[in-house]
């Protein structure tokens, strides 16, 4: 049986976490310091760290606190944001980086995935895809969440996969910062299209949606969430007790112990 991951988002603005409702709204949380250290002891499985505004800004991201971040975790890392090239890429694995998560930048350069995952590895590359729904249809969205594409999502997606993306974030901006649940029609079209692991991402409110994501869905690998763990609304090691007596395959560690 695979174990499925629970992995904490830092969205990170101006060198602070911050979260918003719908990518909209953004409050600041903390420091990404501070909150990667705290979920490398508390039982995370990993950790994404997003520069959410370096594509929108036209900027690379900020290495110097992604450096800190790497230097102070325990658990795999997967970095994005403003990722364009694969110079990018390798400036961010050399930061500490376990994988690079690739949006705007795969959607203007197709070339940019099939070319980082021969020189690094499809294991090292993430399609981290931001999905909305627009006239009935699944649309792409670029510049963190900002800039409709027209693109049908889900064979873009797959499109991805086939060019070497070895693991998909499906980010419906539907469901993101609304805690009403997974987005489980989005993430069963995307399960469905491709043979990597899937994490889905947006909409977590309660242990309970973890345990409807992965008993409706068990094609999904992992739940991405950040308010309801920032805020101290959801404990990872409740999560993951709660998981195992549902019958859902999660790793238990020594930290996982450590209190909250």
């Amino acid at each position: 049986m695979i174990t499925k991951r629970i992995i904490p988002c830092l969205d990170v603005k101006d060198g602070r976490v911050v979260k918003g409702v719908n990518f909209l709204g953004l409050a600041d949380v903390s420091s990404p310091v501070k909150l990667a250290e705290y979920y490398s002891r508390c039982g995370a499985d990993e950790l994404v760290f997003y520069d959410i505004t370096a594509s929108a800004e036209g900027r690379a991201l900020f290495t110097d606190i992604l450096r800190q971040v790497a230097e102070r975790v325990f658990i795999p890392l997967t970095v994005g944001g403003g990722i364009n090239t694969v110079s990018d890429f390798d400036r961010v694995l050399k930061c500490g980086a376990d994988k690079v998560s690739v949006n705007s930048g795969a959607i203007r350069n197709p070339n940019l995935i099939p070319a980082a995952a021969e020189r690094y590895g499809s294991q090292c590359v993430v399609i981290s895809a931001d999905v909305k729904r627009v006239d009935g249809q699944f649309r792409v969205f670029a510049k963190g969440g900002r800039e409709d594409t027209g693109m049908e999502a889900v064979g873009w997606i797959a499109r991805c996969v086939e060019n070497g993306a070895g693991e998909v974030v499906l980010n419906s901006i539907d469901t993101d910062g609304v805690k009403g649940g997974f987005d489980l029609e989005m993430l069963n079209a995307v399960c469905e299209a491709v043979s990597v692991p899937v994490i889905a991402s947006g909409g977590a409110g309660c242990i309970q949606d973890f345990v409807t994501l992965f008993k409706a869905l068990p094609k999904v690998d992992a739940g991405l969430a950040a308010s309801i763990f920032h805020f101290g609304e959801v404990k990872i090691s409740d999560l993951k007790r709660e998981l195992a007596a549902e019958g859902i395959n999660v790793r238990f560690n020594k930290e996982d112990s450590i209190s909250d």
